[in-house]
């Protein structure tokens, strides 16, 4: 009698519940970026923004059982914490401009309408799926996931305290290469990587990180320095 071995799958769920949402996310720059370069007269790709924010909510909503990071409630920490750090690398990010520290411009995200007035339609989403879900898909890939699987692959059961300087230079490096404004992007991660080390708790470093995403919406509308959208 032969028994059978049951496949173990390529990628754990654990894994790809924090791996899918950053990848749908990824998956929609590179469409933005064809249909801006080869559609753009007969498609707005602005509009493709919101479909990516619901593309990615969708598939957080789908693996939300596998979060258990995110069940641990925000403690105080998370606002005398996050909140001025999200602040501090906000004002880090729109200073650290300068030439080296740019991977190059891109067309950024101008929500003008053709007579120049503010088409609302596209800021309102744009500034809501910056500070309320791309922080929790970020975190939950960068921080909880690939920092503390860098240090050891059962990352679930690895204490953020527990994450070495390598785990936490490497994946704050791939972070910052991720943003054109990559000097900044590393400090970013830096920062968030930092919160997540001491405090413990997943939710100081995704408040963080909503309040420069916040901030940083603010400010772009308010100046109307579309590149750092």
């Amino acid at each position: 009698m032969t028994t059978q071995v049951a496949k173990r799958p390529l990628i754990s769920r654990p894994v790809l519940a924090r791996v899918a949402p950053f990848a749908v996310y990824m998956g929609f720059l590179a469409v933005e970026d064809a249909a801006r370069q080869w559609a753009g007269d007969v498609l707005d790709p602005r509009w493709l923004y919101p479909v990516k924010t619901v593309a990615v909510i969708l598939t957080l909503l789908y693996f939300r059982r596998e979060y258990t990071e995110l069940a641990v409630r925000a403690d105080r920490r998370a606002w005398t914490w996050g909140v001025p750090v999200g602040l501090l690398v906000f004002v880090l990010w729109i200073n650290l401009d300068w030439g080296w520290m740019n991977l190059g411009e891109g067309p950024g995200f101008d929500p003008r309408a053709a007579d120049g007035g503010m088409d609302w339609a596209l800021v309102l989403p744009r500034i809501a799926g910056a500070a309320l879900v791309v922080p929790v898909m970020e975190e939950l890939f960068w921080r909880s996931f690939l920092m503390r699987w860098i240090d050891h692959h059962d990352f679930r059961n690895w204490e953020p305290a527990r994450v070495g300087l390598r785990a936490v230079l490497i994946s704050s490096a791939l972070f910052a290469v991720e943003h054109t404004l990559w000097f900044a992007g590393l400090l970013a991660g830096l920062a968030y990587a930092w919160l997540y080390r001491a405090g413990g708790n997943l939710w100081i470093p995704t408040v963080s990180h909503a309040t420069t995403n916040l901030a940083l919406g603010v400010y772009v509308v308010q100046s109307g320095e579309w590149r750092f959208w």
